[in-house]
């Protein structure tokens, strides 16, 4: 439960940091370009995290490399409100990045360290639901004050601080230490784990592009701050509401066949917010529908690599995991954002819709052989 509530605070805090972040910089006059690479910046430093966050986890453990990482985001949460200077903000986003992604080694490994393979659809989907109910949170946030206020960045830094508390109380012992065997070996997993780590990519993909600028494109519909927050909420329920029947799904038939199948729903739900003008009817029901499959390729793919890795590989996988969603997030905000700039908001649809059209069409079922028996003479 300790592990749970961390992750609900952590993402309050991250999800309505980067909310706060776009609509601060619409509101200074930016465009989708310069947002997408703040989004952009905040990735990399989750791809340097990712690296960096698995030496702090072996050097110092679980529990004092999280409240170090902690410290960090708060610091450079605070950081934004000093000034509008643009390298200022890429420099925090970075920093962010970096202490989020060594937070998230430390959740995920200590869950998948915990759970048996056949219950591990169940662990990850409560991880998730934790997930979601913070990011709902952290949009809802956006409706108590103006988009850009000061008081939504002190509800992001007290988030921050909170998310330690739980974690350092907890009963619970972490994971042992990382031992040598597990060095952080990325080209091993690609070898064994492709499909996964392809899934991983792609969802990096489109979370990026929805988390930076998502809200960027309902401000563009029209909408003002609290009904962005309310566009942004919808799609976030619904990968709430899609966590637990997906956890009860990927324990009884294989994994890369779901992803498939949420793929081709994801492309065809995002069609229609190809054309404009968009209602808002329409706008939250396909919200609704994308957020229900995109936000359940995450987990699928992590339960598809956990599955087939030794226990003192976690952190390893881990740490390769998330440096592949950061990579991936990294470049989605600045490929989704060039597109706006030149197509317009729409676009960021049709970016969607086409990284789940490569994700359906490059992930494969993996092929059984059958066994012949002969006779032992």
């Amino acid at each position: 439960m300790a592990l749970y509530l961390a992750t609900l605070l952590l993402q309050v805090a991250a999800g309505l940091l980067n909310s706060w972040v776009a609509l601060r910089m619409v509101a200074l006059g930016n465009s989708g370009l310069v947002i997408g690479s703040l989004m952009a910046v905040n990735a990399l430093g989750l791809v340097v995290g990712g690296l960096s966050g698995y030496w702090l986890v072996a050097r110092l453990g679980h529990v004092r490399a999280f409240a170090l990482c902690g410290a960090l985001a708060i610091a450079a949460s605070l950081g934004h409100d000093f000034s509008n200077w643009l390298p200022l903000w890429l420099l925090l986003r970075f920093l962010v990045g970096l202490a989020l992604m060594t937070m998230y080694i430390v959740l995920e490994s200590w869950l998948n360290e915990q759970a048996p393979n056949g219950q591990r659809g169940r662990v990850l989907a409560w991880y998730m639901t934790a997930s979601f109910l913070g990011l709902i949170g952290g949009q809802l946030g956006l409706s108590l004050d103006g988009a850009a206020s000061r008081a939504l960045l002190d509800l992001v830094v007290i988030c921050f601080a909170l998310c330690l508390v739980p974690v350092s109380f907890t009963q619970r012992l972490p994971p042992t230490s990382v031992t040598p065997q597990a060095r952080l070996r990325p080209l091993g997993f690609v070898r064994r784990i492709p499909q996964a780590l392809l899934t991983i990519l792609l969802t990096g993909l489109l979370s990026g592009a929805f988390h930076g600028l998502a809200p960027v494109y309902a401000s563009q519909q029209g909408l003002d701050p609290g009904a962005v927050g309310l566009f942004m909420a919808t799609c976030l329920a619904a990968g709430l509401l899609a966590q637990f029947p997906l956890g009860l799904l990927s324990d009884r038939f294989p994994r890369p066949r779901l992803i498939r199948l949420f793929a081709l729903i994801l492309a065809l739900s995002c069609l229609p917010l190809l054309w404009t003008p968009v209602s808002l009817p329409l706008l939250l029901g396909c919200g609704f529908a994308i957020g229900l499959v995109q936000f359940s390729l995450y987990p699928l793919a992590l339960g598809l690599a956990n599955d087939r890795v030794e226990s003192h590989e976690r952190v390893s996988l881990a740490a390769t995991m998330l440096v592949a969603f950061g990579l991936g997030s990294s470049i989605g905000p600045l490929f989704a954002g060039a597109a706006m700039e030149l197509f317009g908001g729409r676009a960021l649809y049709g970016f969607c819709a086409l990284c789940a059209v490569m994700l359906g069409w490059l992930v494969r079922e993996p092929r059984t052989q059958s066994c012949v028996e002969t006779a032992i003479p």
